[in-house]
């Protein structure tokens, strides 16, 4: 056989004119690893030092603090700075966590918490991320409030997304009197009848707030873009578990590949962002705990 049968009797195999190499090498990933910055909080690195850390353990996305971007500038830094220490070290920002309490009941104190998030979208909007995580900050303790009210509060953040180019992403607290079930979520993602509308949840949170990891196959796929991994002890009991209790994955007694079966999207890959709090992880070195990260969520994904 000469070279040009052999490579025409490649192709008829392969039945896509692609090498089987470039196959390869051609094939959406299902899944895009991010740090987020709460990993590393306890460390108190700073903005830039968090995403050189970010950069050397193996990320290329990153979801930020919006308090340690600002105390970043406080201190002398610019927004176009930012941008180009983030390109250079070859990273995305894909989403930032800011706490402004836009749900609340209180006229006054809403009204601020839109211009506040006004603020903080066009800063991430200079650097380039889209997202920003919008959770029940102000409201989860008190009263239960009315979630028709709490959709329309949302659908008004997401008007604010179109004028800013960043989309808030309704997020889950387990732990709070509101927003801390999928049902939830889903109903105030659904009611406020807004194409943007995108929802952000969590293992440690869907745990803490009873809905369970079976929850996850209910919520349309379109709605979820990322998804913070983590893990859960068996110990404490889910009524007294507590943030700094969530370990790496792979760690606890999660059903994780049954939750990224769920998750997995065959139009797009779903951005999985390792997020803890863990006291024992800030004593270690910094460099170890995003690698250590990585490499475990990348195994929970293996075959998936």
């Amino acid at each position: 056989m000469n070279r040009r049968e052999s490579l025409s009797s490649i192709l008829a195999v392969t039945g896509s004119g692609l090498l089987p190499t470039e196959n390869v090498k051609n094939k959406v990933q299902p899944f895009i690893y991010s740090l987020n910055m709460s990993t590393l909080r306890g460390h108190k690195l700073g903005f830039r030092k968090e995403l050189e850390v970010a950069a050397q353990a193996g990320y290329g996305s990153v979801e930020i603090w919006i308090n340690t971007l600002q105390d970043y500038l406080k201190t002398g830094g610019t927004l176009a700075e930012a941008k180009t220490i983030i390109k250079d070290l070859g990273l995305k920002v894909e989403d930032a966590i800011g706490f402004a309490p836009w749900i609340v009941d209180d006229e006054g104190t809403r009204a601020k918490a839109l211009d506040q998030l006004k603020t903080e979208m066009e800063q991430l909007a200079k650097i380039d991320c889209l997202r920003v995580a919008a959770p029940p900050m102000g409201a989860t303790t008190g009263a239960s409030l009315d979630l028709k009210q709490v959709a329309e509060r949302y659908r008004t953040i997401l008007e604010l997304g179109e004028k800013t180019g960043v989309v808030p992403h309704l997020e889950l607290w387990g732990f709070s009197k509101n927003l801390s079930r999928v049902g939830e979520i889903l109903y105030v993602a659904v009611e406020a009848a807004h194409p943007s509308a995108r929802v952000l949840m969590d293992i440690y949170h869907l745990h803490k707030g009873g809905s369970g990891m079976d929850s996850v196959k209910d919520v349309g796929k379109p709605l979820i873009e990322i998804f913070h991994m983590n893990d859960y002890p068996a110990a404490p009991p889910r009524e007294t578990i507590t943030d700094a209790d969530r370990v790496y994955a792979g760690d606890g007694v999660a059903p994780l590949k049954d939750v990224l079966k769920s998750l997995k999207n065959p139009d797009k890959p779903v951005i999985l962002s390792f997020e803890v709090f863990n006291q024992g992880y800030y004593a270690q070195d910094p460099l170890l705990v995003a690698k250590t990260g990585l490499a475990k969520m990348k195994k929970v994904a293996e075959g998936v």
